[in-house]
């Protein structure tokens, strides 16, 4: 037992040596403040429930589809996915643009996400380029011209998805 006296002996007076009262304040006080802050970080909240789903009517492979007012690409709904998802053998990007696009059936806004499928070719059919409120290069967050495939495993784009994220609030 003389032993582990010994070495809990040692390191306290170690620490005592190494370290302050203020020192274990500042700790303790940033570990308050950085505890207290983590409600007010950007995250998707599940109690919130799942976001308004908009009703649909009409041809997800036709270029005229409410969704698509501000994609360019070809659709993926035409080459073996659905506006939601990605055709097999592809991944969606990681990176995206954004649209709001004006359902005619209950004439509300939605915010859309365009993310590009990346693989290994390009699909080629149902080439679709709407660019309603498009913005120029310089704001590339609302731009449509970029190759979105940049950010994934393969630069290769396959076609666009149009997945609808939320209601848009008008101002």
């Amino acid at each position: 037992m003389k032993f582990f006296d010994t070495l809990f002996e040692r390191s306290a007076r170690n620490v005592a040596q190494r370290s302050s009262r203020r020192g274990l304040l500042k700790g303790l006080g940033m570990a308050l403040v950085g505890g207290a802050s983590i409600p007010l970080l950007p995250v998707a909240r599940a109690s919130q429930g799942a976001p308004d789903r908009p009703v649909e009517e009409g041809d997800p492979a036709s270029c005229e589809y409410w969704r698509y007012c501000a994609v360019d690409g070809f659709l993926c709904q035409c080459c073996g996915g659905t506006y939601n998802s990605c055709p097999p053998g592809t991944e969606m990007s990681t990176i995206t643009w954004i649209g709001t696009c004006r359902n005619p059936v209950d004439g509300r806004s939605y915010v859309i996400s365009y993310n590009d499928c990346c693989g290994v070719n390009q699909c080629g059919t149902c080439l679709c380029q709407r660019d309603e409120r498009d913005r120029p290069l310089y704001r590339s967050d609302k731009s449509n011209d970029i190759n979105w495939c940049l950010g994934s495993t393969s630069y290769v784009y396959n076609c666009s998805t149009a997945i609808v994220v939320g209601v848009a609030f008008e101002q």
